[in-house]
């Protein structure tokens, strides 16, 4: 049982430590407002970009994927989206807080936290099946946060208008990025359906780009951490208790009891899920909302601070909701930690 809490706390504790570091930080007056400001600017235009691009193109092949659990993930997601919805008009009547919760109800911390989690739990198989899932639905995710967010808050005189919605996920640098590197990915694919094997990759002959992007990457997380930890702020806490509460428990406990639970039902009947498909559900459903719904929630109108609380909660209290879903995936025989 201990190594199941420690695994939980390696996975997430990393996260909570860089937050309280930017807190600390804007705190101390190291870091200004404008330092913020523009760090999330540089997070959301550049940095977090550069790390879905390269997830997506590491792709090993479309050959290596798993479509039955891929598209379980798929549609759990579109349920959970779907719920959600419900969860954050009955909530709150603040426009600009009902999308915050709303993509809290169903965005994970998949693209950060997820592989190191499915990894501690499943090892190097668990993680092939994670990194692949992840790079379909983290794409997703941003499409169904960019709906979420764009539903409520007026633009241009205008709520939520199919057109407006259009436009927000087209110009969105995350879903943007994403499409490039599947582009990138059926190039690589085309050549070696072509060809016996690819005559031109990032890799090798783009080693340069490659490696820029790759760096651009390496720095996403931590410093998007850094600038959520100052902009968090403990007195805002009461008066955005309820929607925090609402958010979490949905974010922590109903996403993994819908997206884990139908899976133990519907396992053996209409897809199958076993000891290296279940990490990589938990890391979807289970963890903590993406850091990056923050920095999203603040560039489309929507309440950032309630959006930075989303996510240091749901890092926090994970910690807890994973080592009770990793007990009971092991008492059931489903996981082999």
């Amino acid at each position: 049982m201990l190594h199941i809490l420690f695994t939980a706390l390696n996975a997430v504790l990393p996260v909570v430590l860089l937050i309280l570091l930017g807190y600390l930080l804007k705190q101390s007056g190291f870091l200004s407002r404008e330092f913020i400001k523009m760090g999330n600017k540089l997070v959301f235009n550049v940095c977090l970009p550069c790390m879905l691009f390269i997830n997506v193109y590491d792709i090993v092949g479309f050959s290596a994927i798993n479509w039955d659990i891929l598209l379980y993930c798929v549609i759990m997601l579109l349920v959970i989206f779907g719920l959600g919805y419900f969860a954050a008009v009955l909530t709150t009547k603040v426009p600009e807080r009902r999308g915050v919760i709303w993509q809290c109800t169903f965005r994970s911390n998949f693209a950060i936290i997820g592989l190191s989690l499915a990894g501690a739990l499943g090892g190097e198989e668990a993680v092939a099946v994670a990194a692949i899932v992840s790079s379909f639905t983290v794409p997703l995710f941003n499409i169904l946060a960019v709906i979420a967010l764009s539903m409520f808050v007026e633009n241009g005189g205008r709520k939520g208008s199919i057109r407006e919605i259009l436009l927000n996920i087209g110009k969105n640098p995350l879903i943007i990025s994403a499409a490039l590197g599947l582009i990138c990915l059926g190039i690589r694919e085309a050549q070696t359906a072509l060809w016996g094997e690819a005559v031109f990759t990032l890799k090798q002959q783009g080693k340069f780009l490659y490696t820029a992007l790759n760096n651009m990457k390496a720095i996403a997380s931590p410093f998007a951490l850094l600038v959520l930890g100052g902009q968090f702020e403990f007195s805002a806490v009461r008066g955005l208790l309820k929607e925090i509460v609402t958010g979490t428990v949905w974010r922590i406990v109903v996403a993994p009891l819908l997206g884990i639970g139908c899976a133990v039902l519907l396992s053996g009947s209409f897809f199958h899920c076993g000891v290296n498909e279940y990490p990589a559900l938990i890391a979807m459903f289970g963890s903590p909302v993406a850091v990056s719904s923050a920095v999203m929630a603040g560039s489309m109108g929507g309440d950032e601070q309630l959006a930075t609380q989303l996510v240091v909660w749901t890092s926090l209290l994970s910690i807890f909701t994973i080592f009770g879903e990793v007990c009971v995936l092991m008492m059931m025989g489903l996981l082999a930690v």
